[in-house]
């Protein structure tokens, strides 16, 4: 028990030390579509990012992992603004290569059924430059909290890539506006 104290209070620093594989997509870029597994309310579902985009933008946040400090507030913060997002036409799903297997509980207790939140492979994240690397070049399981913006053509909008939770749902609320009143 004491060990895994250890470990779990060791994981922020780690996260801190990895780095990303490469560097997250830029603006313009063609997002990788995918279906995966991911859960709403504790149930499975698919989350298909390509069936999501004919609905209007994607809200897409990787996360590093469930039930840690940081990810439950962001996710906390993405479901309290909800309402904004879906006023504004966007739907919201969080990613994660983190703690995969407490995605169900995490759905519900810290998205409070909000939102879809998903696994992403090693593939999908490194197709997306989130996948976090030790400081040995190994993969660490972890992705970057990195938000971005897709919109329906399949482009990303916008990318805020930031350690810190507290401003990738403002700033993904206020990208999504932004693209609506470009796309008008």
């Amino acid at each position: 028990m004491k060990r895994l104290t250890l470990l779990l209070a060791a994981l922020p620093l780690a996260l801190m030390a990895a780095a990303p594989a490469r560097a997250q997509l830029a603006p313009g870029a063609k997002a990788p579509l995918f279906t995966v597994v991911g859960a709403v309310a504790g149930k499975p579902i698919n989350v298909d990012l390509k069936a999501a985009l004919k609905k209007g933008p994607v809200v897409l946040y990787f996360f590093p992992a469930a039930f840690t400090p940081g990810c439950n507030a962001e996710a906390h913060a993405f479901a309290e603004a909800i309402a904004d997002f879906n006023a504004a036409g966007a739907t919201v799903i969080g990613m994660t290569a983190g703690n995969v297997d407490q995605l169900a509980k995490f759905s519900s207790a810290m998205c409070a059924g909000k939102f879809a939140v998903a696994a992403a492979s090693p593939a999908l994240a490194a197709s997306y430059g989130v996948a976090l690397k030790n400081p040995d070049g190994s993969a660490s399981g972890y992705t970057s909290r990195t938000s971005y913006v897709i919109s329906p053509d399949d482009k990303i909008f916008y990318v805020h890539s930031d350690r810190s939770a507290a401003d990738h749902v403002r700033n993904t609320l206020d990208a999504v506006k932004r693209y609506r009143a470009a796309a008008r």
